[in-house]
C-alpha cells in the first residue's frame, strides 16, 4: 500500500497565519509573561515557530500525551506520558497543540492544568477539526479549521513520519 500526500495549506499560508496568531497573542498579554505549554510531539514545531512571533516575555513547559498510537483514528483513552517540569500557580497559561479533533485529549489535558491554579489558562491550536468533537473544548486561539480528513506536516504525524513537511498535508492511502 502506497501514501500519497496532497497538499492542504502551504506552507507561507502557516507562516503568515502563525505571524498573527502571534501579534495577537502579544497584544492580549502586553505587560505580562507568557508561558506556554507545548504538547508533544506534535506540536513543537507550531510551538517554536509561534513562540519566536510572540513579543512578550515567554517561558515554556511540555507535556505528552497520547490517544492514537501507530492508528489514524484516536482510541479514545488519554494517557499522560509525560508531566509539566514547573508549577503553573499564578502564570499566565497557554496550551499549544497541533490538532484538536475528538476533544478528549485537551479536555483531560485542561482539567488536570486549571486545578493546578494558573492565573489564566487558554488554547492555542495549529488546526481545529470540528466536524469530529465529542467533548466540548474552547479553542482561543485557532490557526485553521479544517475538515474530517487525516493530516501531516508541520509536526503532525503518520506513524511518526511526515512531521517534517514545511506544509499541511493530506494523507491517502493507495492500493
Amino acid at each position: 500500500m502506497a501514501e500519497n500526500i496532497r497538499v492542504l495549506i502551504e506552507e507561507e499560508k502557516v507562516d503568515k497565519r502563525i505571524e498573527e496568531l502571534g501579534k495577537k497573542i502579544s497584544e492580549e498579554y502586553a505587560g505580562k509573561e507568557v508561558h506556554l505549554i507545548c504538547i508533544l510531539k506534535g506540536s513543537i514545531f507550531f510551538t517554536c515557530e509561534l513562540a519566536k512571533r510572540i513579543t512578550v516575555p515567554v517561558t515554556i513547559d511540555f507535556m505528552s500525551c497520547s490517544s492514537y498510537g501507530a492508528g489514524t483514528r484516536s482510541s479514545g483513552v488519554v494517557k499522560l506520558v509525560k508531566d509539566l517540569d514547573e508549577p503553573l500557580e499564578g502564570k499566565n497559561v497557554i496550551v499549544i497543540e497541533d490538532i484538536i479533533d475528538s476533544g478528549r485529549t485537551l479536555s483531560y489535558l485542561l482539567e488536570i492544568l486549571s486545578a493546578r491554579k494558573p492565573a489564566s489558562l487558554k488554547l492555542c491550536t495549529l488546526l481545529d477539526k470540528p466536524d469530529r468533537r465529542v467533548m466540548p473544548v474552547h479553542v482561543d486561539y485557532t490557526g485553521f479549521e479544517i475538515p474530517d480528513e487525516f493530516v501531516v506536516g508541520y509536526g503532525l504525524d503518520y506513524d511518526q513520519r511526515y512531521r517534517n513537511l514545511p506544509y499541511i498535508g493530506v494523507l491517502s492511502f493507495a492500493e
